[in-house]
């Protein structure tokens, strides 16, 4: 079985808004690699279609970008995608696959069936897969910013609280902080 690992970029204050956060190469490079020592991606079908709108046209050279984001964009194409989705079932992307019926379930068949591991990037989903008790790992990039607004991750977090163990913390040359977490025991 395979660990289920929510990555994310997140201010100081809490906002996880894409654009808040430093866009340069050596962030890039950082998702890059998590992507690539992963068996899967998963996300909700919002933080899908935001990638899907994005991320193909830029694997397929259409689209002008500077090598860090091109080879994001490569290991993004050939990356098996799982999408949990009530209201979408048609996903034309390259290798991406529905979630659907019981969340638990599927999330943990996933898991079961990718031994290299599930890279989550959704922060609605983290929270719905956190309360489930799915998600093994956290790998937070910390940005040196306060943007003031949200959105938050776990705001609506109604059970005890999660308690995780530092596995690493790394400084980048822009300032921010790639963080890893596990779940305590």
């Amino acid at each position: 079985m395979g660990l289920l690992t929510f990555s994310l970029n997140i201010t100081l204050d809490g906002c996880v808004d894409h654009e808040e956060g430093i866009a340069d190469d050596e962030t890039h490079a950082y998702f890059t690699r998590l992507l690539e020592d992963s068996g899967a991606v998963l996300w909700g079908r919002t933080t899908y279609e935001m990638m899907e709108d994005a991320w193909p046209a830029v694997a397929r050279g259409e689209v002008e970008a500077p090598p860090a984001l091109r080879e994001w964009a490569l290991a993004l194409e050939v990356k098996p995608k799982y999408v949990v989705s009530s209201t979408r079932d048609e996903f034309p992307w390259t290798n991406t696959h529905r979630i659907a019926g019981n969340l638990r379930e599927g999330v943990q068949r996933l898991k079961d069936d990718t031994p290299e591991g599930v890279l989550l990037g959704s922060g609605a989903l983290a929270a719905e897969l956190d309360r489930l008790d799915l998600i093994d790992e956290y790998r937070f990039l910390i940005h040196p910013r306060i943007a003031g607004h949200g959105p938050t991750l776990f705001r609506d977090r109604s059970s005890d609280t999660r308690k995780l163990e530092l596995v690493s913390a790394e400084p980048l040359r822009n300032g921010a902080i790639v963080t890893h977490y596990r779940r305590a025991e």
